[in-house]
Order: structure tokens, then sequence, then C-alpha cells
């Protein structure tokens, strides 16, 4: 699975960063940090990171096909 981030939308909510932590981190000036771009999610985040795409606010997420 490989997920997206449209850096552009992205607000700094953090929730993506407290579903998954192992997967994204949000920085203290609210810039997200997303771990495995351009890379598969490891099989033992990808609950945790689809969880992430659920929750952001603003739809910044999203699974690839």
């Amino acid at each position: 699975m490989k997920i997206s981030v449209d850096y552009d939308r992205c607000e700094g909510h953090g929730l993506c960063a407290d579903q998954a932590p192992g997967v994204f981190v949000l920085d203290d000036d609210a810039e997200l940090t997303y771990r495995f771009e351009d890379l598969e999610v490891p099989d033992e985040h990808v609950s945790a990171a689809r969880a992430a795409v659920n929750v952001c606010p603003v739809a910044a997420l999203r699974v690839q096909p």
C-alpha cells in the first residue's frame, strides 16, 4: 500500500501523526513528514496508516490504488 500526501492541502492538524506515529511526523512548525514517501508502507504500519487517512479533516491523505 502506498499513500499520497497533498502537502499544499495539509493544515497541520496532526491527527495523522496521532493515529500513525510510525508513519507520519508533525514537527513544531506543523510541517508534516511522511516516512515512506515513494515506498510501500510496511505491513506493520498499514492498519494505522489507513486510520490516519480516514481521520484527516482536509483529505490531504489518500491511499493510492
